[in-house]
């Protein structure tokens, strides 16, 4: 059975690596359009763009274990085709042919409209190897940074260019920050340790347009002000790569909708990742997390070998913020209650999600034992007293 792969990142990687696993031992190819193998991406906006961390380290797999495992890997190349009837992917350096077709094509970084000023140099976003290689060289210590955006990635990257001794100043266009992602009380302790290392956050504020000739130097509010910008990051969001997908008739619906095995609405196709949809809950949901990236492209390796296994999604999810990790368990998504629990530093502490009487979702910032006590829970479908848990000297004592 000859298996072919869209895409080369995290999904791609476990993917290949799980059919060798499982025994596929038939031709096996890997197709990216980046020239850099598979390598991790949440380190991008962190330890790599503070030089912590080099490429060497990102990768997840050594040139050699390609070789070895007798999988094509095929870089700079962009499938722009995929022919269902015959079975025949077209790339811009030719055709190849698939028994098995696997979408791991990920996301895009939303980006500002070029008509107010999106594609001025000194604009960038998050995304890969290439986006953080162009940026880096900016962020000095001094200059004025403008983040556009207060999700997980904006805010990474306002704490980072903190590290480097950048003015940072951080735009949310919503009412608060983390508002598609987080409760209200998260966004709080997140706000706080933001401002007390010196970021400057503006919420409920929308940009008009970006100022600057041959490259950015502002930011306009639609309140009048114009905050002055050396660089700006936009981290507005992503959205999933589903026009090769759509152009070839499968299905779409939030990504490319697969079925509980991953599979899409094409028997011989599946996908896994960013790029992905899959049933939850009684609805669909797509998750954007390294997490969901390898968990359900081992499962589809499995269900391409014919283990008709079912995607059972366990979400979680991390964020480095200065020197505090942000951990969340579970999906915080159609609560009706929220209970705090205090941590033991200045900041930290942890939000319980219920849906009713069921525990959803913990995020857990710098609280270790909280998100663990809280994975342990939700992964077993166990749900504890809201009642008991501000006031519970050991959350141990929650799993009894």
């Amino acid at each position: 059975m000859r298996i072919v792969i869209l895409g080369a990142g995290q999904a791609a990687a476990s993917m290949a690596a799980r059919l060798r696993t499982n025994g596929h031992d038939g031709p096996l190819t890997v197709i990216g359009a980046e020239s850099a193998a598979p390598y991790q991406r949440p380190p991008l906006s962190k330890a790599y763009l503070l030089g912590e961390m080099g490429v060497d380290r990102l990768v997840l797999r050594a040139p050699e274990w390609w070789r070895e495992q007798g999988i094509e890997l095929r870089l700079e190349e962009r499938a722009t085709s995929i022919d269902r009837e015959s079975r025949r992917v077209t790339t811009d350096r030719g055709e190849v042919e698939y028994d098995a077709l696997a979408l791991t094509l990920g996301a895009s970084p939303r980006r500002l409209p070029v008509e107010i000023g999106g594609d001025l140099p000194g604009v960038h976003v998050i995304r890969n190897l290439s986006d953080v290689d162009l940026m880096a060289p900016e962020m000095q210590p001094g200059h004025r940074l403008v983040v556009i955006g207060g999700g997980y990635i904006g805010l990474e990257a306002a704490s980072v260019a903190r590290k480097l001794g950048l003015e940072v100043t951080l735009v949310e266009a919503a009412t608060r920050i983390l508002g598609r992602v987080a409760a209200p009380e998260t966004a709080e302790m997140i706000r706080d340790l933001h401002r007390a290392h010196g970021v400057e956050i503006i919420e409920a504020a929308a940009v008009t347009r970006l100022t600057g000739d041959e490259r950015v130097t502002g930011v306009a509010l639609g309140d009048g002000r114009t905050l002055p910008a050396d660089l700006v990051v936009t981290g507005i969001g992503i959205t999933p790569e589903t026009a090769l997908a759509g152009d070839a008739g499968l299905a779409l619906d939030n990504g490319i909708a697969t079925n509980e095995y991953g599979q899409s609405s094409d028997p011989a196709i599946w996908a896994a990742g960013d790029c992905a949809s899959f049933p939850w809950r009684g609805g669909r949901v797509r998750l954007e997390s390294v997490g969901n990236a390898i968990d359900m492209a081992e499962t589809v390796a499995d269900n391409i070998c014919g283990a008709a296994k079912s995607y059972a999604a366990k979400p979680w999810f991390w964020s480095d913020q200065f020197d505090a990790k942000l951990q969340i368990a579970g999906l915080g998504t159609d609560y009706d209650r929220i209970v705090t629990r205090p941590g033991d530093g200045t900041h930290g502490g942890s939000v319980w999600y219920f849906s009713g009487a069921e525990l959803r979702a913990v995020d857990a910032l710098n609280d270790v034992r909280a998100y663990m006590i809280g994975k342990r829970l939700i992964e077993a479908g166990r749900s504890p007293d809201p009642d008991l848990i501000p006031g519970t000297p050991d959350l141990k004592a929650l799993l009894a």
